[in-house]
């Protein structure tokens, strides 16, 4: 989908708290409407409605619905670029397992809240050239740290560690995303499981304990 990137931009940048809460209250609704209702039927009026706004007032803030979905995208992606920054503040897992496991833990917090609405952010959302650079921004920080953490570790057996990062990353990101936002329930716990096996298999070249032992 492409969009008029000036009708992208919210309108009104809160300067106080009860403008601030008003226009949380907008997105919070809008990400309940698009998950419910989907992208074409998640209307401004059913979100001024849900947010229990009158719709000039959502007007004041977005444009359109367009901008909304581009404000929630940028939320959604701002909480990951969050969470790798404290990894990086923070001791790295002894063990590759324990890399993958934080990394594939992190991605998966990060789709939990709303996986009906990501899928509809992802797959519908307007491609905004400033959103599309944010999403570059984040991957090649995140391939960096990755890379970083793979080198020199002595469990790694890959001998091309740029691409492995972009593999570890890559996959990481894709496989959670449709997993979790695909049809019907997946066991979290599973999921975690069988995705640190998979890429601690292939860093390593060999076997991987289950967990807990």
């Amino acid at each position: 989908m492409t969009s008029d990137r000036r009708g992208l931009q919210p309108r009104k940048q809160p300067r106080q708290v009860r403008a601030e809460l008003t226009r949380q209250r907008i997105l919070d609704a809008a990400a309940r409407v698009f998950a419910e209702h989907g992208y074409a039927a998640g209307t401004t009026n059913r979100i001024a409605e849900r947010a229990r706004v009158s719709i000039g007032s959502l007007y004041q803030y977005y444009p359109n619905k367009d901008a909304i979905l581009v404000e929630l995208l940028t939320r959604h992606l701002d909480a990951g670029m969050a969470a790798l920054s404290r990894h990086q503040d923070e001791p790295s897992p002894k063990s590759i397992e324990g890399v993958m496991r934080r990394q594939v833990r992190s991605a998966i917090e990060n789709h939990r809240d709303d996986p009906q609405l990501l899928r509809v952010m992802f797959e519908q959302g307007p491609r905004a050239p400033e959103l599309l650079a944010r999403v570059a921004q984040h991957e090649l920080r995140h391939i960096a740290h990755t890379r970083r953490l793979l080198r020199g570790h002595p469990e790694v057996r890959v001998a091309d560690l740029d691409v492995a990062a972009r593999l570890v990353v890559s996959t990481v990101e894709m496989v959670v995303h449709r997993m979790m936002a695909g049809p019907g329930r997946i066991d979290i716990a599973h999921l975690e499981d069988e995705l640190v096996t998979m890429l601690t298999r292939y860093l390593t070249g060999g076997p991987v304990a289950p967990a807990g032992t």
